[in-house]
């Protein structure tokens, strides 16, 4: 039992049955659920996965849905912006949403759960 941090393109091939993720983000989030981890996703990633539902008028129901799963949105706060600054300086590609999902990762002590393979990289140190 741990901590797992979602990033977006989890939770947004979670959603959508037509992203090329979708089956494996059902299987990433099954498992986590089956080993009791904690799910958690920074207030600016569950912003960019609400932004789509919103524009169909689903976003009540995958507000909901992530509430029922038991995903905690992380706020951003001073400590989480220094470290995503800290993570932009060190690796000039990141972009900021990246560097945020991967703060809140560090700062919570969860692994990071996304399909982004360099982000991948950074957040195991590779």
């Amino acid at each position: 039992m741990g901590a797992i941090a979602l990033d977006a393109d989890v939770l947004i091939g979670f959603f959508n049955r037509d992203d090329a993720h979708h089956t494996a983000a059902r299987r990433a989030l099954r498992s986590a659920e089956e080993d009791g981890d904690r799910l958690l996703t920074a207030a600016s990633v569950y912003a960019e996965v609400i932004v789509g539902p919103l524009r169909v008028g689903r976003g009540d129901e995958i507000d909901a849905a992530l509430s029922a799963m038991g995903v905690d949105v992380v706020p951003i706060d001073r400590a989480t912006a220094a470290e995503a600054a800290r993570l932009r300086s060190r690796h000039r590609t990141l972009r900021l949403p990246d560097a945020l999902s991967l703060a809140v990762a560090r700062r919570a002590g969860a692994e990071l759960k996304t399909f982004d393979r360099r982000l991948a990289r950074i957040a195991t140190g590779r």
